[in-house]
């Protein structure tokens, strides 16, 4: 049994690429990780490390977003808002909404959680649920946000390019070809739940959002208000795990004298012009690098390395070429240098 999406040529053309994996999606999807022991090679270090972190008051989020089957609609956690936006929205949402939501999610079920009960009494209790949404962030997702940012863009430069070159329905026949089959005009979903259904986008298109939690069914909504969405998993290798998607500087290569002052006296006028383009040229090969920056490529590989074990760059593999792009402390750098 699967979910099947069905696009029309308008949804093809409103596909769109989440700029990179959201956190509190994650927190929603290790929650219903630590509730089962499934794939213990690629959860279980992190599930001993959160277990330090499981308190008492963390329980209403274990009871309103289980292992299978789906989370009360309050606790939605799929936006690109902030975690401060997030949490305020949860804070200050109506007593009329909690309770309604509560009722939508408690329909049919015989065994009703504590939690569900307490905060029907009193749905001002919500703000306890926020705190623990809070709580759980910190200890389960906060330490790894950095590792998380950096292998979600990682992966993103490589949809990018796997778009550029053969266009949308490669991108999505390797979304996750184990559980998103791309039959045209259908994309079939395979879900944890089983689910079986028919959904005709109607236009609205989809939006793809990496998980690093995600790693194997995707999670998948349609809101009444907003873009249907679907998770895939971060691809699973070294270097999606350290690296991270190019991002344009303030400073560019365009004019390859324009390096900063600055960033030349500290890695030298040809290390600092590499660095330019490959912001400047996010999935660039060593082959586009060299011509880029007007070197040849053996020189180009050696400063990409450089700047590499300087942790400036970073390298994703594509098939058999290997791609440049910034890292985190590149941006940085760069955006400093163009301040000064």
């Amino acid at each position: 049994m699967t979910l099947r999406l069905h696009f029309t040529a308008q949804d093809l053309s409103r596909i769109r690429l989440a700029e990179g994996a959201r956190p509190l999606l994650e927190l929603s999807i290790g929650i219903r990780l630590l509730q089962e022991r499934t794939y213990p090679v690629r959860f279980d270090a992190w599930r001993q490390r959160a277990a330090g972190h499981l308190r008492p008051r963390l329980g209403p989020l274990f009871d309103f977003i289980p292992a299978l089957g789906p989370s009360v609609d309050f606790l939605d956690m799929s936006g690109a808002e902030s975690l401060e936006t997030s949490l305020e929205r949860m804070r200050s949402m109506p007593a009329r909404r909690v309770v309604q939501d509560l009722e939508q999610w408690v329909a049919g079920r015989e065994d009703l959680p504590r939690s569900a009960r307490q905060l029907g009494d009193d749905p001002s209790l919500v703000r306890h649920v926020a705190q623990a949404v809070q709580d759980a962030h910190q200890g389960f997702i906060a330490p790894y946000w950095p590792r998380i940012e950096q292998a979600a863009s990682a992966d993103r430069t490589v949809r990018i390019q796997q778009l550029a070159e053969d266009g949308v329905e490669r991108l999505l026949r390797e979304l996750n070809p184990r559980y998103l089959t791309w039959e045209p005009p259908v994309l079939h979903v395979t879900t944890a739940s089983g689910r079986d259904d028919d959904v005709h986008l109607a236009g609205r298109g989809l939006l793809l959002i990496p998980s690093v939690f995600g790693a194997h069914y995707p999670a998948y909504d349609h809101p009444d208000d907003g873009q249907p969405w679907i998770t895939f998993p971060v691809r699973d290798s070294a270097h999606a795990a350290a690296a991270t998607a190019a991002a344009t500087a303030g400073s560019t290569a365009r004019t390859l004298t324009e390096a900063p002052a600055s960033l030349r006296a500290l890695l030298g006028r040809t290390r600092a012009i590499v660095l330019l383009v490959i912001a400047e040229h996010p999935a660039c090969t060593t082959s586009q690098l060299a011509t880029h920056a007007r070197t040849s490529p053996a020189s180009a590989s050696e400063h990409a390395t450089v700047l590499r074990n300087a942790g400036l760059t970073t390298l994703t593999r594509h098939g058999k070429r290997v791609l440049h792009a910034l890292s985190p402390a590149g941006q940085a750098l760069l955006s400093s240098a163009a301040e000064a």
